[in-house]
């Protein structure tokens, strides 16, 4: 391998960061792993993760509408507290994305996700919340795969000294990468904003 110029990609530390012993409500699975959506703002899934600095561990939140897969609102912090994970992460996707008549937010029992902060959030829009069966990470395939594709294209090729390279990383791979040049077997192998832009084109025209 060394001959070749390859090497292994070394799995990093594990982190917990689902904390699904709490005393809050937990919502029914409603996905139920269908993961299809045919208009923006039907269906979006939502995960925390965790990367390592040279400054400590920040937590990457990400919000992913499924009908393009693109990645409309994101949160990276210091801490795992709700305001600054999940929340800060939902009111981008919101100000990014309008709401339908009807909308499926899912992802998995966390704290974060099952606090009242949180689900204040949704109070008085029309969203049904939807939480995956604990410690069954397939409910929950598509925002796990992000991470999976974004850790192994670029998070463990690099090493972050400080959270602010990190932050710098993570915007240039969502937002300039992945959301517009990356593209998808699932979307016929177009990119998100090539998906997003067919769906708005189609949209208008009815």
């Amino acid at each position: 391998m060394r001959k070749a110029g390859i090497q292994s990609v070394i799995r990093k530390k594990w982190v917990k960061t689902t904390d699904s012993n709490h005393v809050h409500p937990v919502a029914a699975n409603v996905l139920n792993r269908d993961f299809s959506a045919t208009g923006l703002g039907e269906k979006w899934v939502s995960d925390l993760t965790y990367i390592r600095t040279g400054a400590g561990w920040v937590y990457l939140t990400t919000v992913i509408d499924l009908a393009d897969r693109k990645v409309i609102g994101w949160s990276l912090s210091d801490n795992m507290e709700a305001r600054n994970t999940t929340v800060s992460a939902f009111r981008m996707a919101k100000a990014n994305r309008g709401i339908g008549n009807k909308l499926i937010f899912h992802s998995d029992q966390g704290v974060q996700y099952a606090c009242l902060e949180f689900r204040q959030q949704l109070m008085g829009l029309p969203i049904i919340q939807s939480m995956s069966r604990k410690g069954n990470c397939w409910d929950n395939a598509v925002a796990e795969s992000f991470f999976k594709t974004m850790k192994t294209e670029m998070v463990y090729q690099r090493t972050f000294k400080t959270k602010q390279q990190a932050y710098l990383a993570i915007f240039e791979y969502i937002e300039v990468w992945y959301n517009r040049k990356r593209i998808h077997s699932s979307l016929g192998y177009l990119t998100p904003l090539e998906v997003e832009k067919t769906i708005m084109n189609r949209k208008r025209a009815a």
